[in-house]
């Protein structure tokens, strides 16, 4: 020895030893993470709702409370935390939004909070590509909210998103863990975000389709602007006369006062109907109107007139579809079982499920 009173292992040559060593040890274990697909010990999950045409997701790891003090512990107050395990939690909006009361832009943001004994801030931030918080910055801040968190009986073991109370224009986004509910209401302006997505979408593949004016039209007739809804039905009949076109064309006339225009419409739609059409036109109104007994009448004479039509699965399964409606169980079921037997090929069998599935929807 020379009486160096330090280690030997603080000698420089010991010391590029250690550090190679540890670069080593850190280069296996990262080789190692992608060589298997092991458990992990918070799973990752994907929570989704949609509001109108909003598509709005929520993707995070689920951490278990593992016999842990939660709130106050693990996840300290008054400090942002990531809402989550592992990678921070993100939220995604496919279209504007608000935010308790407050106006967002669509797109994904990191969602991360500062839980309170009362009151949490819920964060929206430009940043999604975090580990934890460790690089969580105020600046990147998109938007943020003042929240009631609730206490509930049921603890949940693991913490999970729900979409809840949702209605035709909102819905309340609550993380869930251990006996805490963190509520977070979303809204969205559903007519705006509709005729934006029908600008869009005519724009592109759609903008040589009659039926996708024509369901434009229709929208617009629905939701007040029976004007806009005039242009998207001319121009559907510009791209081509069809029965839905006529229609749609005419329930516009009507709404704007002309009534015998539309008349004229719905006689010209009459003439070019499919027979597909025709049956559809003929009981769907009806069944719309809740006038139950002459829609199964119309079924049942079209099928009487018409012993050989190919049409007559379509008829089976609107008779179904009105005895499900009437809330006659068992006739619904015998004329399902009817149309499922007419069906001649996987594409008819499948609108025959879509009729029996939107039946049970709106069965009594």
């Amino acid at each position: 020895m020379d009486g160096n009173p330090r280690s030997v292992y603080d000698s420089p040559i010991m010391k590029n030893i250690a550090l190679g060593t540890a670069l080593f040890l850190l280069a296996t274990s990262v080789f190692a993470q992608g060589a298997i697909r092991l458990p992990d010990a918070s799973p990752a999950a994907v929570a989704g709702q949609t509001i109108g045409v909003t598509d709005i997701a929520v993707n995070y790891h689920r951490p278990a409370i593992n016999k842990r003090r939660i709130w106050g512990g693990l996840v300290p107050y008054g400090t942002p935390w990531r809402t989550g395990a592992n990678e921070n939690t993100t939220i995604s909006f496919s279209t504007p939004a608000k935010i308790e009361g407050q106006p967002l832009p669509a797109g994904t943001y990191g969602l991360f909070a500062i839980p309170g004994p009362s009151q949490w801030t819920i964060i929206l931030s430009r940043f999604t590509g975090d580990w934890g918080v460790y690089n969580y910055d105020p600046s990147e801040d998109a938007l943020r909210v003042t929240v009631t968190p609730q206490v509930v009986n049921e603890p949940q073991e693991r913490l999970t998103y729900t979409f809840d109370d949702v209605t035709n224009n909102s819905t309340v986004m609550s993380l869930r863990w251990e006996k805490l509910r963190v509520p977070v209401k979303i809204e969205v302006d559903v007519p705006a975000t509709v005729r934006a997505s029908i600008v869009s979408t005519l724009r592109g593949g759609k903008h040589w389709d009659a039926n996708a004016w024509a369901a434009a039209a229709r929208f617009e007739l629905r939701n007040g602007d029976p004007d806009t809804a005039l242009q998207y039905a001319n121009h559907s009949l510009s791209l081509g006369v069809t029965s839905n076109g006529l229609r749609t064309k005419a329930a516009v006339l009507d709404k704007k006062g002309d009534a015998k225009g539309a008349a004229e419409l719905r006689e010209r739609a009459r003439l070019v109907a499919s027979e597909a059409e025709t049956i559809g036109i003929g009981y769907g109104g009806l069944l719309s109107a809740k006038k139950y007994d002459e829609a199964i009448a119309f079924l049942n004479d079209y099928s009487t007139a018409h012993p050989s039509s190919p049409e007559l699965w379509r008829v089976y399964a609107g008779l179904g579809e009105t005895y499900a409606a009437k809330g006659d169980q068992a006739k619904a079921k015998e004329y399902f079982d009817k149309a499922m037997a007419a069906a001649h090929d996987n594409a008819e069998r499948t609108e025959v499920w879509d009729s029996i599935n939107s039946a049970a929807a709106e069965m009594p």
